[in-house]
């Protein structure tokens, strides 16, 4: 950092920390500038020095991520990634977050994270088929996490119905670590529309820059920083910080953005997201290595009086900034106004690599678009040399502390009721309340329905044009991650992230090709949050290269930290969300979860139940051990890199011969969870047969692990099957039993016929379904 200036500094301490930024980083504002920044300036380094924009304590960690592959058209550095899905499609698709708007104002924090997101798609030059979306709340026990919880559901629901988009899957994890700080994650695919993908470097000295959508209000003033500072109990008072959207205005903009690129009259396009005005001219410049003049007064607004700082620091939703062709600016305005929107010439590309920022005839700002977009302050701090106390003692606990585990039970419960209290548990119960107010069916591309299976999958139309061949080809798409092995574990849990995005694709029949990923993390600047980040981002960098999935973008989210009553900070679980996308080549070789035939035979790949040796399955980190125990501890279930690739290939590949009815990954809350959701979305019972073993019983029945899969097979496949398995996966298999009629219970039986559960199902759907109905009505 340089030395200060001797001049007088015209902004108070507290002025520079309000605009979030540090007392070294304002010196070194002075040191680009060669001057004092002025109200304006200052706002605009702010916004574009705040974590949310320029990721300067996570950018060194992201440079291992692989960002390369066969399939990978556009990597990080756009709007969104691009990947060749085959046939002649490309795929563009996207994940950010929303999650400090959505603390303070849960409806339109939530709703202005979807527009965000399908802005980024079809900013590209694609058309957005779906949203999935990514959710972390505190419990719902609190009346202040079930008003976040059904305000952000309903601001979901608003934006995507009203555009007209699928919300098509996603997660929901409920943690007291979320109380206040939850976490509102928004991925969104699209498909390209355009000949060329349309991307944000401005070009051509001369050419025209172009505003157009939605007028500029003071609504969202700031929102950049406002996201990458800790919520406080004074942050109510940021509402101003949080945008507000029009979905219905998004859809015209939609059209008339996909028109105005196939004119092939726009060289450059960017959204107005983070930082607005701001941010759009910054980065377009800087990534086509020219400067941009823009005129504020030339703006539509909607509000009177507003200075350069409120133009330019405003995060008014539905706007986009173009560079077009010069000479065809008026065909570009004419096919704007047609659709109702506003588009005027507010600038132009200049040769001098700035930003200029004109008002009332005057400049009202001047930076170099690299100070503020490219050259941008960067930490590298130091990773602690060893897990912090929390982990190591964390892993210090073992199985033999829990009561002994009987045929009866344990700790007074039995087997029974054990399951029942899992299967009512909101992270695991029926999410039907709230995908059921999404329109799911919109545009009429959508296969599996929310709930049906592992993955999301979409029907891929075919091209004008196209002969036939892509009339039955498919993409699926899925989120994940488990934030408590993350929390124990952050390499591995960040790691076992991307093998279970993975296998959940698998388990509809879908080759994983890349990820787009969201880190939702604590502070950096402190020792436990920075190696919480950095191990984490190490798991998955691996993961992404062991399973060939480049990651093609995504977004940082740092500082998610809320206040407790003694003014404490605490930190969020470590989060980092993965959403993968794999490619289907034929929509009628798929599967759901749900069983389907009496008579069809229950297997289990990969490690068997009772193995004695193998740490990829524990009860450490398991939501058994938390719900009924009351115990964050343990360590999380060591990933089988090998075993997955092998239980996953051997998963798709049942599929695709047509062998494989179901197919049902076995997370959270273990085998004994997904049977009984297998037997819930099937209403069919099932006689389960366990191995005779030493291993206690409730991890044979509730132990969690990777690479594990629940499969049925028609008894016409038994031996092809079975023959199959043995070739490729050894002895990491085992037959479960068979599925039996609807009235029949589930029920799992000990080696001598003993049943250690036995529960009808109506009364697991019962559990099941109406959880959360139940716990918000409370």
């Amino acid at each position: 950092m340089s030395t200060p200036s001797s001049t007088p500094i015209p902004f108070s301490p507290e002025e520079i920390a309000s605009e979030g930024l540090k007392p070294g980083e304002y010196d070194e504002i002075f040191q680009r500038l060669g001057r004092h920044p002025n109200r304006a300036e200052l706002g605009m380094f702010g916004v574009m020095w705040s974590e949310h924009c320029c990721y300067k304590n996570s950018r060194p960690l992201l440079k291992q991520f692989p960002t390369e592959g066969p399939r990978i058209l556009v990597g990080p550095g756009e709007n969104a990634g691009v990947v060749d899905v085959g046939h002649g499609q490309r795929l563009v698709f996207k994940i950010e977050s929303h999650n400090h708007p959505s603390a303070v104002e849960p409806f339109q924090g939530a709703a202005t994270g979807v527009g965000g997101i399908l802005r980024d798609i079809f900013t590209m030059g694609a058309r957005p088929i779906a949203a999935l979306n990514a959710l972390r709340f505190g419990t719902l026990e609190d009346p202040n996490t079930r008003r976040i919880f059904t305000g952000v559901v309903s601001g979901i629901s608003h934006y995507g119905n009203c555009f007209g988009v699928p919300t098509v899957g996603g997660e929901i994890y409920f943690d007291a670590a979320y109380a206040g700080n939850p976490l509102v994650n928004a991925m969104a695919i699209g498909l390209m529309e355009t000949e060329d993908i349309v991307k944000s470097g401005a070009s051509g000295i001369g050419n025209p820059v172009l505003y157009v959508g939605s007028t500029t209000g003071r609504d969202g003033m700031g929102g950049a920083s406002f996201a990458s500072a800790e919520l406080t109990d004074e942050s109510e008072a940021d509402r101003p910080a949080v945008q507000v959207g029009d979905p219905f205005l998004e859809k015209s903009l939609v059209e008339a953005c996909l028109e105005a690129f196939k004119t092939g009259a726009v060289v450059a396009a960017q959204d107005m997201g983070a930082a607005g005005i701001t941010c759009s001219t910054s980065e377009m410049a800087v990534n086509g290595g020219v400067g941009i003049e823009l005129d504020l007064d030339k703006v539509p607004v909607r509000e009177t009086g507003m200075v350069p700082y409120e133009y330019l620091l405003s995060e008014s939703q539905e706007r986009m900034l173009f560079v077009g062709h010069k000479g065809r600016e008026q065909e570009l305005i004419d096919i704007f106004e047609r659709w109702g929107l506003h588009a005027v010439v507010a600038g132009e590309v200049i040769q001098e690599p700035i930003v200029r920022i004109l008002f009332q005839g005057d400049v009202a700002a001047e930076v170099p678009a690299s100070a503020l977009a490219d050259n941008t302050p960067l930490y590298e701090r130091e990773v602690l040399a060893e897990p912090p106390a929390y982990v190591q003692t964390a892993w210090a606990w073992s199985e033999g502390r829990l009561p002994n585990a009987s045929a009866a039970g344990i700790d007074g419960k039995s087997w029974n009721q054990v399951l029942l209290a899992l299967l009512s548990t909101p992270t695991i119960a029926s999410k039907q309340w709230v995908y059921h107010q999404y329109d799911h069916q919109v545009q009429n591309n959508t296969v599996m329905l929310p709930g049906g299976a592992d993955a999301a999958i979409l029907r891929l139309r075919p091209l004008e044009g196209d002969d036939g061949t892509s009339s039955n080809s498919g993409v699926a798409a899925t989120t994940d991650c488990n934030p408590r092995y993350v929390y124990l574990n952050p390499y591995g849990g960040g790691l076992a992230a991307v093998a279970e995005a993975a296998r959940n694709l698998s388990c509809v029949g879908a080759e994983p090709i890349a990820v787009t990923d969201n880190l939702n993390f604590g502070s950096p600047e402190k020792p436990v949050g920075y190696w919480q980040l950095a191990e984490a981002c190490r798991g998955l960098a691996d993961g992404c290269r062991l399973f060939d999935t480049p990651v093609t973008g995504g977004n940082v989210s740092l500082y998610n930290e809320t206040v407790d009553s003694e003014g404490k900070p605490q930190p969020i679980y470590p989060t980092p969300v993965v959403g993968m996308v794999g490619v289907i080549d034929d929509l009628d070789l798929i599967c759901g979860q749900s069983w389907q035939n009496p008579g069809d035979r229950i297997y289990l790949l990969g490690t068997p139940l009772g193995d004695l040796a193998d740490e990829t399955v524990t009860l450490g980190a398991s939501e058994y051990l938390k719900v009924i125990h009351g115990q964050v501890a343990g360590r999380p279930p060591k990933v089988n890199v090998d075993l997955e690739l092998k239980v996953q290939a051997a998963c798709r590949h049942g599929i695709r011969q047509g062998w494989i009815t179901s197919a049902h990954d076995a997370a959270e809350g273990g085998v004994a969870i997904a049977l009984a959701e297998s037997a819930i979305g099937g209403e069919l019972g099932a006689t389960i047969h366990l191995p005779d073993t030493q291993q206690r019983q409730d991890t044979l029945l509730f132990g969690e692990g990777g690479a594990r899969i629940l499969v049925t097979v028609s008894p016409q496949y038994f031996s092809l099957w079975e023959e199959y398995l043995t070739q490729h996966l050894a002895a990491q298999w085992m037959t479960l039993g068979t599925v039996a009629q609807a009235n029949d219970p589930l029920t799992i039986q000990t080696p001598s016929g003993n049943p250690l559960i036995s529960v009808d199902l109506p009364t697991m759907v019962d559990s099941w379904r109406y959880a959360i109905e139940r716990a918000l009505d409370n």
